[in-house]
Parts: C-alpha cells; structure tokens; sequence
C-alpha cells in the first residue's frame, strides 16, 4: 500500500509513500545519484532522481528518465522504497513514474492484475494508492527520519521545492530546480551535504544553444559562480552539483567559475556516484560505462 499527492487543478504532484515495516536504524544517510542530467538524452546522464537511505528507511527524490533502470543497477528493488518526493512538475523529473507505477496503469491493466491475483496470489494492496498534497513547512517524521519541505525559486514554475533529510545527528538538502533561494540557504545553513543543480554557460554556448534561450535557462537555475555564493553562505561539509545542464558540461566548466567564490569542498556529480553521510563524508565514483 502507498500513498501519492494528488494532482488537482492548482496543486502538485508531490508525495508516493510506501507503507513497509522499519527495522534497525543506522548511523549514517547514504546518497545514491541516480541520474544527473537534464531533459537532453545523454546514456551518461539520465534524467534526475536521487535515492536517500536513511537507517533502515529508502526514498526517491524526483524520478528522471532511467530511474527504475539505475535503481536495478544497485540492486534495490522498488517495494523498498518507503516514498517518492517530486520537487515540482516539469516533465524531466517525472517522465520515470509509469515505470515505477503511475496510478493512472491500475485501470489500464486491470485485467492483469485480476489475473495475477488469482494466479499468483498478489495482494491487491500493492497497487492501492491513497493521496496527500505537502507543502512548505511539511515534515515525515518516522523511524528517526525527518523531511522538511522548502519552497525554492523555479519562476514561473510555483511551487518548487527542496527537500531538508535529518537522519541520527546528520543532514542532506536537495536543491530542486532553483534560481538563487534564500530559503534555500536558510534550510541548508552548516548542512553535511548539499546536493545543487546548475547549469553552465559555457557548455549552453557550445552546445549552440541561442543567447536568448541561455538568458531564459539562467533566470531558472544557478550558474557555477551563482552556486559558490550560495555554497559560501550554507557553509555545507560537502557540496555535490546534480541535475547539470546541458549533460555534457564538463568539469572544468563547473569547478573552475565556482573557485572564484568558494573554496570548500566540492564535487561534480556522476550517475550512480554514492555519498555516505557519516562522522566522515565518503565519495564513491561509478565505474565508467560504455553506453554513449
């Protein structure tokens, strides 16, 4: 059984939790970057989501193309996952849901289902949802594990949101889509991890992107040097880039700018590149892969 926010006019597809036993809490938060691009295809980037382990506890933080893919990459397998969290509505971070189970294919394979309930013996509670709207302010709290909902700045998108996981003394912040957000600095202020998207000119610009749609994309998201101001602000143990626009800004095109503002740790993020949030802080690359 799971629970999902609904989509009504106005409001935002936010929340699908699953309801499975918790066990033994550990005393770390592990960070699995499922996919770092943006909605341009790329087999070393797919689309944005980010698997959160907590104790005992397993969720998913936006469900980009690929994510069901990346998730049978690591061996974890979908009913473990406690809850999916969207940050807000545009299609690249959500385009993974008929995968993972999109309320909307219960009817459409109504007779498989029947089937498989009297052949396989598989509850019907497995694919019942419930529904629940969050916003600013909204916490889970179970098991030793909170989530805090932030609204960050994604004009003309509204809401966007960040999320804020606390977790035996430790803490993650996921930026969402997001302009400069002072709420977002307020919420992540001495975080161990901040998780921030970005997108980079110099690669837009290379890409042949037109100045104009730079103009547009820049007002929506942080560049490098943007992001070094808010990391230098946040003071966060770590920070790691995610959701890189275009995927195939390099490197150099992202650590370089935010050198000249921020001089703390900081890391471009990879597909599959795990981070466990402990006394220490662990970076753990995936090995390359062969499909370009």
């Amino acid at each position: 059984m799971f629970r999902t926010a609904a989509c009504r006019a106005g409001e935002l597809l936010l929340l699908l939790i699953f309801l499975v036993p918790l066990t033994v809490q550990g005393q770390s938060i592990k960070v699995t970057l499922l996919g770092t691009g943006s909605p341009t295809p790329a087999m070393d980037r797919f689309g944005p989501s980010v698997l959160v382990e907590a104790g005992a506890q397993k969720f998913l933080f936006d469900a980009g193309r690929g994510a069901l893919q990346r998730l049978a990459q690591i061996k974890v397998q979908w009913r473990d996952v406690q809850g999916t969290f969207l940050t807000h509505l545009h299609s690249d971070h959500l385009v993974g849901i008929p995968d993972l189970w999109l309320a909307q294919l219960r009817q459409a394979f109504e007779y498989d289902l029947a089937i498989r309930q009297l052949d396989d013996r598989l509850s019907p509670e497995g694919v019942a949802v419930l529904a629940e709207d969050i916003g600013e302010g909204f916490m889970y709290d179970r098991g030793g594990v909170k989530i805090t909902v932030f609204e960050v700045d994604h004009k003309p998108v509204k809401p966007a949101f960040g999320y804020r996981i606390d977790h035996a003394g430790r803490s993650v912040v996921l930026s969402g889509d997001t302009a400069v957000s002072e709420n977002l600095i307020r919420h992540a202020q001495s975080v161990d991890l901040l998780v921030h998207e970005v997108a980079s000119p110099d690669a837009l610009r290379r890409a042949g992107i037109p100045q104009g749609r730079i103009a547009q994309i820049l007002a929506q998201h942080v560049s490098p040097e943007q992001a070094a101001e808010v990391f230098s602000k946040a003071k966060p143990r770590l920070a790691v880039y995610s959701h890189i626009t275009p995927p195939s800004a390099t490197e150099a095109d992202l650590i370089a700018p935010t050198r000249k503002a921020y001089s703390g740790p900081v890391e471009v993020g990879q597909d599959l590149m795990v981070i466990e949030v402990g006394e220490r802080i662990e970076v753990r690359r995936s090995a390359p892969t062969d499909a370009r």
